[in-house]
C-alpha cells in the first residue's frame, strides 16, 4: 500500500507551493474582478460547484458574507441542465468553482447565468477548460496536476484563492497577510500528529464531523474524504445544528470529529464539546493546545480562515494513515473517477 499512498501524500504536500504560485498568477485577474465589482456592485453572489469544490464554495459563502457583507447562495445546476430554466442574475456575481472545468451541469448553469447578464468568474485549476473559456474572468488556483482521485491540494488551493479574492474585494489587510503566511503554515500543519484518532475511526461504522463559521466547510470536506478514501459513512453538521436532533445518535461507538474555529464561534463550540463529553461521546477535537488522547493538535492561532485551511491539511495527512490501517487504496476510491460528469 505504501507505494500507492505516496501519491495522495505527495500531492497534499504540494499545496503550499500552489498557494505561493497564486500570488503572481492571480494578481491581474483579481485586479480586474475587483475593479468591476466596485464599479457595479452586485447585490448577491451565486456559487456553482460540485464535490470538494462545493465545500470550497461553502467556504466562500462564509468569507464573503463575513468580510464583504453580501449574501451568498449555492445554485442548483439542474435548473439549467435538466429543467432548461434560467435564474435572473443580471449584474450579479456568479462564482463557478471547479477543478476540471468540464462538468456538464456547471457549464449549463454558467452559460445560462451569462445569458441573463451575470458577471461569471471561473475559479479553476484547468485554465484552458470549457468553463474557463465561457466565463468573463478566470481565477487560476495554480494547483498543477492532481492524479489522486480524492482532491487535496486542489481544495486547499481553491480555498486559498477564494480567501485572496475576498481579501482584495474587502480590502482586508489582515486576511491578505495571513494568506501570505499560509504556505509555511500548511507545511507545518501536514506534520502534526493526528494518529490518536486513527484507531477509533478505523473501528467506526459511521461518524460525525462538526464545524462552525470558518470550519463548517472544513467539516463538510472532511466528511466527504472519509467516504471517498476510507469507505466510512460520515455526516457533517454545524455545531449550531447538532443539538437539534442529530445528538441522539451519539455514543461511545459513534465518533465525533470537531474542527474548532479560532474566532468568536469557538466558545459555543467548546460548550458543545463539553456537553458531548458528558454524554459519553467518543469526541476528538482539533484545536490549539497540548495534544491529548482526544485533542488533535493544531497550529497556534494566526487568522481564523487561514487557520481553518490548515486544519484540513492536518486532516488529509491523517486520512492517509487511516486508509492504510483499513488497507484501502486512497488514490483509487471504488466507484469514483477524477472527473465526474453530471447532467
Amino acid at each position: 500500500m505504501s507505494g500507492v499512498e505516496v501519491k495522495m501524500a505527495q500531492e497534499l504536500s504540494e499545496a503550499p507551493l500552489a498557494v505561493v504560485r497564486q500570488e503572481q498568477s492571480m494578481a491581474a485577474p483579481l485586479a480586474e474582478l475587483v475593479a468591476r465589482l466596485r464599479k457595479r456592485p452586485p447585490q448577491v453572489v451565486v456559487t456553482c460547484a460540485r464535490g470538494s469544490s462545493a465545500h470550497a464554495a461553502a467556504f466562500a459563502k462564509h468569507l464573503i458574507e463575513r468580510y464583504v457583507g453580501l449574501p451568498v447562495a449555492p445554485a442548483a445546476p439542474s435548473i439549467a441542465s435538466i429543467y432548461g430554466g434560467a435564474l435572473q442574475l443580471n449584474n450579479q456575481l456568479v462564482l463557478a468553482i471547479s477543478q476540471s472545468g468540464r462538468s456538464d451541469d456547471l457549464l449549463a448553469l454558467t452559460e445560462s447565468a451569462k445569458r441573463t447578464g451575470a458577471l461569471c468568474v471561473a475559479v479553476v485549476n484547468a485554465t484552458d477548460s470549457p468553463l474557463a473559456k465561457m466565463c468573463d474572468i478566470v481565477i487560476p488556483i495554480c494547483a498543477g496536476p492532481e492524479l489522486s482521485v480524492a482532491a487535496t491540494k486542489t481544495f486547499i488551493a481553491t480555498a486559498a484563492a477564494l480567501a485572496r479574492l475576498t481579501a482584495h474585494w474587502a480590502d482586508d489587510a489582515e486576511l491578505a497577510a495571513a494568506i501570505g503566511r499560509l504556505p509555511s503554515r500548511l507545511a507545518d500543519a501536514a506534520m502534526l500528529d493526528w494518529s490518536a484518532a486513527v484507531s477509533a475511526l478505523s473501528d467506526a461504522k459511521s461518524l460525525v464531523t462538526i464545524g462552525r463559521g470558518s470550519t463548517l466547510a472544513i467539516a463538510r470536506e472532511a466528511a466527504l474524504k472519509l467516504k471517498e478514501t476510507c469507505n466510512l459513512h460520515a455526516e457533517a453538521f454545524s455545531g449550531a445544528e447538532f443539538l437539534h436532533g442529530p445528538v441522539s445518535l451519539v455514543s461511545d461507538r459513534y465518533p465525533v470529529l470537531m474542527f474548532m474555529p479560532t474566532d468568536a464561534a469557538a466558545p459555543g463550540m467548546r460548550q458543545l464539546a463539553g456537553e458531548l463529553r458528558g454524554k459519553g461521546t467518543a469526541l476528538f477535537v482539533a484545536e490549539p493546545g497540548v495534544a491529548t488522547a482526544t485533542r488533535l493538535p493544531a497550529l497556534p492561532p494566526d487568522q481564523p480562515e487561514a487557520d481553518a485551511i490548515c486544519l484540513i491539511q492536518s486532516f488529509y495527512a491523517m486520512v492517509v494513515q487511516l486508509a492504510a490501517r483499513l488497507d484501502i487504496d486512497v488514490d483509487r476510491p471504488r466507484h469514483l473517477s477524477k472527473v465526474t460528469s453530471t447532467l
